[in-house]
């Protein structure tokens, strides 16, 4: 199972680089995963022609985006539950938020983003990857996005850096 990782695109317009990207991963996936903040309801219809596409809302994504997806969801996926949620609030770090959003699921990763900021590390024996953004990198020095990989109870994750 090959799994991109996307959060935080944060379209308004000029879209056409990132559908091109989202088309070119999406053949390569065997699944999409989003972890919030699209803005534009353009870049979820983008990703529902996918045929396996998961996501959540983010602080940033309103109306038609916030009654279509939900906030937190966990799925199963090879064996593994994966818990996914964007990362926003007000106490503590973005990682420690997502952490403490799980704090009562049995998970084995989580998936967030808000802080633009990739991530990949362990906490507490839970896999937690941040992808960072493919199309709004604020301070950070490149664009990105994570590949999970999944085969035979391996895993495998890749981070993925762009200009």
């Amino acid at each position: 199972m090959k799994i991109t990782i996307l959060s935080d695109t944060h379209v308004k317009k000029h879209s056409d680089k990132l559908f091109k990207f989202i088309d070119n991963i999406s053949r390569e996936s065997d699944m999409i995963i989003h972890a919030g903040d699209y803005v534009s309801s353009s870049v979820v219809a983008k990703l529902r022609e996918h045929k396996n596409f998961i996501g959540v809302w983010g602080n940033n994504d309103k109306g038609y985006i916030r009654d279509l997806l939900k906030e937190k969801i966990i799925i199963p996926v090879e064996g593994y539950k994966i818990g996914l949620y964007h990362g926003h609030g007000n106490d503590k770090s973005t990682l420690e938020r997502a952490y403490a959003e799980f704090s009562g699921d049995k998970v084995d990763i989580i998936i967030f983003g808000h802080s633009h900021q990739p991530l990949i590390i362990t906490k507490n024996k839970v896999l937690m990857i941040n992808p960072g953004s493919p199309s709004y990198k604020r301070r950070e020095p490149w664009y990105s996005y994570v590949i999970l990989e999944i085969e035979d109870k391996k895993i495998n994750v890749q981070l993925n850096f762009f200009n």
